[in-house]
């Protein structure tokens, strides 16, 4: 995942302000236009650069894309990477507000827990969750009909009861 910040060059939390004067500064730079002339590589990475600035600046100028980005940010892209932040271009550093997260024992417990809420809200976990709450349910269904069924055909008796009587016939009939 691209972060979206360093990208621009912008901390966390900057303003949508600071987002939009870093990302107007960069079109300028990165802009295909302005490296028309330009060797293949050069435009080819001008271009490239353009698109993930433009699409950086698309998610943090949206409040809600950016509400969203930095809650997925948060939990998958800033994984333990000895202490720093690993960035989309290879190289580590701690500008850009990432710094050295502490992450001690209550950190990688919250980070265990995410992963496991992120996995037990999952469509196919629920899914799965709601196929095997149906089958406990048809079966529980089936067993209290079948209990239902014997005891409106045999009021009064109880299956013991009805297998002594059962064999009493057998025994008379074998008899007779």
């Amino acid at each position: 995942m691209v972060d979206h910040y360093q990208v621009l060059g912008v901390t966390r939390n900057a303003t949508k302000q600071e987002v939009k004067e870093a990302f107007r500064r960069l079109a300028v730079k990165y802009h295909p236009d302005k490296h028309a002339q330009s060797s293949d590589h050069v435009r080819l990475n001008a271009t490239v650069r353009f698109k993930l600035v433009s699409e950086a600046y698309e998610v943090l100028n949206d409040d809600r894309k950016r509400a969203s980005y930095n809650a997925v940010s948060d939990s998958d892209s800033f994984r333990r990477t000895g202490g720093s932040y690993s960035n989309p271009y290879g190289n580590r550093g701690y500008g850009y507000g990432y710094g050295s997260r502490n992450r001690g024992q209550g950190s990688s417990f919250c980070s265990a827990f995410e992963s496991t809420f992120r996995y037990l809200t999952t469509r196919a976990f629920l899914l799965n969750l709601a196929l095997a709450g149906g089958m406990c349910f048809a079966f529980t269904a089936i067993d209290t009909s079948g209990e239902t069924l014997w005891k409106m055909r045999n009021s009064g008796k109880s299956f013991e009861e009805a297998m002594d009587s059962l064999e009493k016939t057998k025994v008379h009939k074998d008899e007779g």
